[in-house]
């Protein structure tokens, strides 16, 4: 039989893991080189090629398959590669939470010389900027001038005279807010002019950048995009006292800018392309103009392409100076904290009325005899949220472009505040039954320092009114409320197979059951008891799944709230319905998940 009439049987190039590769390759070699290599036994040196060819094919098969997941957004694994097909469909990421809360503050102000109140000239103004330490170590910064002259706060007698009963001192005892984190400072020295110039922050968990001034004293602005030229400045209001209004905002053209971009550790400030001092960047027709006959003057037949690229649309590049950052830095751990826990002024920050008439003396010991208190949770999301759970948001981002319309549109953009301002770990918006016009309610929940769910505080309400008041529908009302918090336990029943051990195999089922449940439930979302059964049954040892039963979890440490669940199943038994306005939460998995092995 002829070469020509030998049957040719085709390579497959679909095998890209080790054992095929290497079985296609000693097929061929079998094929086609049977006079030169006949031993192929696993000590041989042939054996030895086959398996360095097929592990390099396997690896290259790898990255392969690695390089083309990561270029799309729904096959992306990798955190930081999912960012940057999130900023291109208008995903900013929030960065590190910061949290929020209400803090009581008293200091002692020696009594005026009638003793029936409080010195009027040595009564303080606690400046924003004042740092506050939790009893963990944790630290907080005041957002906000506390003015302890305020008449809505509450003055008590603090210390008599001995002698005479007269009082000698009073407290005062004023609110204030305070977000988690410490400041921070960055000097980077630039060098020569460079397009769209990338700025690494060296220090981790940056949530808020304050101030960037260069050398000469330019300030540089954070936007939300570089094409964007005007901001809004924040000017402290002469007129408070009359109109209770502390600060008035300003729109400022800005031409020195830039954003911040993030990734899954650091922080970049990106700046644009516009170099300072140019001129002359935009060609003028005139001097480029075609040299018609019957002129009696000679036009510029030269033109540089590359000034257009230096335009100062996109903002201009710092160069050949010093940049000076200011950011806040939110604290490592979790910045939640319990009742009673924020209890330190750090480094208080104090201003008088009129310094010049005080005693330096009494004025250092009103200073000193700051304290503080939380009388609430200081509370929000602070938990790192999954690549998965990263992706929903960047295609929830996509249609919603910058404005709430739908429901979706206003569950986006609450997860989508930024950091600085608080953030929320769950959030459902649900049409108003009751309203005749467009009310959403908005249902909000948060997490305490344990990562257990608990209401959102009125701080972070409040920031997230105002941070929706630039999206929302004018014919919209938003009413921000706390869903229902229901504290389920499981019970079940399995069987065991020949020769397992009942207490290890009980063992693992509450384990895999407490790993199914550690991720937080939506609002609304209703609990699949058929999800336990799969569960069990995938356990090793498990030979059938006999029950399983939902209670109600109530006594301390739980929400309180039952809900019949007999009347709640849906026909089928499969799944337990939940409202709308109500969140699950297997609080304790170690005590609420209990079983019985036979």
């Amino acid at each position: 039989m002829s070469d020509e009439q030998k049957k040719i049987v085709p390579i497959d190039y679909t095998h890209r893991d080790f054992q095929s590769i290497k079985e296609d390759l000693l097929e061929i070699a079998e094929r086609f080189y049977p006079d030169n290599f006949q031993d192929f036994s696993e000590a041989s040196f042939g054996a030895l090629m086959l398996d360095a060819v097929a592990y390099v094919g396997d690896q290259l098969s790898f990255y392969l398959d690695y390089n083309v997941n990561e270029s799309f957004l729904d096959t992306a694994y990798q955190q930081n590669n999912v960012l940057r097909h999130g900023r291109v469909l208008g995903y900013k990421h929030p960065g590190r939470a910061s949290t929020y809360g209400k803090v009581a503050l008293y200091v002692l102000v020696p009594a005026s010389s009638t003793a029936v109140g409080p010195d009027s000239d040595y009564i303080p103004i606690l400046k924003r900027g004042t740092r506050l330490s939790s009893t963990g170590g944790l630290n907080f910064i005041l957002i906000e001038n506390v003015d302890f002259d305020n008449p809505k706060n509450s003055v008590v007698v603090a210390k008599v005279d001995s002698t005479t009963g007269a009082p000698t001192h009073f407290a005062i005892k004023a609110y204030g807010n305070v977000v988690s984190g410490q400041f921070g400072t960055e000097q980077f020295t630039v060098g020569a002019y460079e397009r769209f110039k990338k700025i690494k922050l060296s220090s981790p968990n940056i949530t808020e950048i304050i101030s960037v001034f260069d050398k000469e004293g330019n300030e540089y602005f954070e936007v939300d995009y570089l094409a964007q030229d005007m901001v809004f400045k924040e000017i402290s209001n002469t007129n408070f006292k009359n109109d209770n209004v502390p600060s008035i905002v300003k729109p400022y053209l800005v031409s020195r800018k830039f954003v911040v971009q993030r990734d899954s550790r650091s922080a970049y400030l990106q700046f644009g392309n516009g170099k300072s001092g140019e001129t002359n960047v935009v060609a003028n027709p005139q001097s480029v103009a075609l040299d018609i006959f019957g002129k009696d003057y000679v036009t510029s037949t030269t033109f540089d392409p590359t000034k257009l690229t230096k335009n100062e649309n996109y903002g201009i590049v710092p160069s050949n100076t010093t940049l000076t950052v200011n950011y806040r830095m939110t604290n490592p751990s979790n910045s939640n904290i319990a009742v009673g826990t924020l209890t330190s002024v750090s480094n208080a920050r104090v201003d008088f009325k009129d310094r010049t008439k005080l005693v330096t003396s009494k004025a250092q010991a009103i200073v000193e005899s700051f304290e503080v208190i939380n009388e609430e949770p200081i509370v929000g999301d602070v938990s790192n949220i999954s690549t998965d759970e990263m992706k929903m948001r960047i295609f929830d981002t996509f249609p919603t472009q910058n404005r709430a319309v739908t429901q979706a549109d206003y569950e986006n953009l609450t997860y989508r505040m930024p950091a600085k301002f608080g953030s929320i770990k769950r959030c459902s918006v649900q049409k108003d039954p009751d309203s005749l016009k467009r009310n959403l309610n908005m249902y909000v929940i948060s997490e305490d320092q344990f990562g257990k769910l608990t209401k959102t505080n009125s701080t972070i309400k409040n920031n997230l009114k105002i941070w929706l008041n630039h999206y929302r529908m004018i014919n919209d009302t938003v009413d921000i409320l706390d869903p229902f918090i229901l504290n389920l336990g499981i019970e079940f029943s399995v069987k065991a197979s020949a020769g397992v051990d009942k207490y290890s195999l009980l063992d693992s089922c509450i384990k895999a059951l407490s790993k199914k449940y550690a991720t937080t439930f939506y609002i609304g979302e209703h609990f699949y008891i058929s999800d336990i059964y799969q569960e069990l049954k995938n356990v090793r040892g498990v030979l059938d799944v006999v029950k399983v039963k939902l209670v109600n979890k109530s006594g301390t440490g739980y929400s309180g709230v039952e809900l019949s669940i007999n009347n709640n199943l849906s026909p089928d038994g499969s799944y337990l319905i939940i409202p709308k306005n109500v969140i699950l939460e297997i609080k304790y998995p170690s005590v609420d998940i209990k079983g019985k092995v036979s």
